[in-house]
């Protein structure tokens, strides 16, 4: 017997947060998210709860928990596309279609019920958060920013109608064998050609003081039409730079600036903290706190996290100079490689970058969306 429930009290709540945990136990490529970030979203204070509606289920198999979904309406997202979806995100569960079936089932009622005729996903609040289902890449390391899921997943999903919407592929990128001399020259022409100029930062409080302003501004201006992106609210910004505060290193950013200073391009990496959480509940234990500093202080490999490319500047080629950066973080420093995180697999600009470097393709997740009949 299957048997969904609202998630309403603490106890439920646990169980929501730790049935991924249970079922992806002892598997090397699960990395968990940091338990207390996911548990903030049971507060009434919730970042999202301006921008957002959203309602949790549990399923359960003959008593035993077996699966949980978050149904999601980006009410600010919706506005901006005049669309009427609710998303899908959080689901988990184990390997019986009909326990899936169920899970979907609740949202898609509670989709109905608000008035929406369509739902998408895995897509979460925003775009900083976990998107997208893994289907390609099982066996291959995960980024501390992407959610893991079982093979089994897919074929859940596409049985209850669910047909894909986009892809995204991740790269993993190697400084190549030849030498970047040429690609500083053609970094030296353009810079010269527009007069630009990589921006300085002494450490991440001097980064974020110069610069969190601009990154915004570019933001906005590149990610608005990209599929699955929210307009920034001040409590995201908030979110995002205490987020990055801790993490952002002056050795893996990018900043060009015009000759007025104004920003013109950025992009950032951060020190990979996967290995740090893989095997562990996602909780700030002392082994994990080690673990994690470790990986911060000495990255073996870095997660390309955001780049930002202002409009006017698409044709201007300062993706060279970007590309020219990143090869200069392999080099220069002992990172090993470096790994994106979501491209989507129209977006020729990024993926014809990623062709500078010895570049594999490492995994691929999709979106999918249902209409509501």
């Amino acid at each position: 017997m299957i048997e969904i429930k609202e998630v309403t009290t603490r106890r439920q709540q646990r169980e929501f947060l730790e049935f991924p945990l249970r079922l992806y136990k002892g598997n090397p490529w699960f990395v968990p998210p940091f338990y207390a970030d996911e548990k903030k979203m049971f507060r009434k204070d919730y970042v999202y709860s301006d921008c957002c509606q959203w309602i949790c289920y549990n399923a359960y198999k003959d008593g035993s928990m077996a699966g949980r979904i978050q149904g999601i309406i980006q009410v600010a997202a919706n506005e901006k596309n005049g669309e009427r979806r609710a998303r899908f995100n959080r689901f988990d569960a184990i390997d019986d279609p009909e326990v899936s079936r169920a899970l979907f089932g609740a949202v898609e009622r509670w989709a109905r019920d608000k008035g929406m005729d369509t739902v998408c996903g895995p897509l979460s609040f925003s775009d900083l958060e976990r998107e997208g289902l893994l289907i390609e890449g099982f066996d291959q390391p995960q980024t501390f920013e992407e959610q893991y899921n079982a093979s089994y997943y897919q074929q859940h999903i596409e049985q209850l109608g669910y047909t894909k919407e986009v892809d995204w592929l991740e790269w993993r990128l190697r400084a190549p064998e030849t030498d970047e001399e040429d690609l500083d020259k053609l970094t030296d022409f353009i810079f010269r050609r527009y007069k630009l100029h990589f921006g300085p930062s002494k450490n991440a409080k001097d980064f974020l003081a110069r610069y969190q302003d601009g990154i915004f501004r570019l933001l906005d201006q590149s990610y608005e039409g990209l599929y699955g992106t929210v307009p920034f609210t001040e409590g995201m910004k908030k979110l995002m730079v205490d987020n990055f505060r801790l993490v952002i290193d002056p050795k893996y950013t990018a900043v060009i600036l015009d000759e007025n200073d104004r920003m013109v391009c950025f992009g950032f990496a951060i020190p990979s903290l996967a290995s740090a959480l893989v095997g562990t509940k996602g909780k700030y234990t002392p082994r994990v706190l080690m673990r994690l500093l470790r990986n911060i202080r000495h990255p073996k490999v870095i997660d390309l996290c955001l780049i930002g490319v202002d409009p006017e500047y698409l044709n201007r080629g300062v993706s060279a100079a970007f590309a020219s950066a990143i090869l200069h973080m392999l080099r220069d420093t002992d990172v090993e490689y470096a790994e994106t995180n979501l491209n989507l697999e129209d977006n020729y600009a990024i993926l014809n970058l990623w062709r500078r470097f010895d570049s594999v393709q490492a995994k691929r997740r999709r979106a999918y969306v249902k209409r509501l009949a």
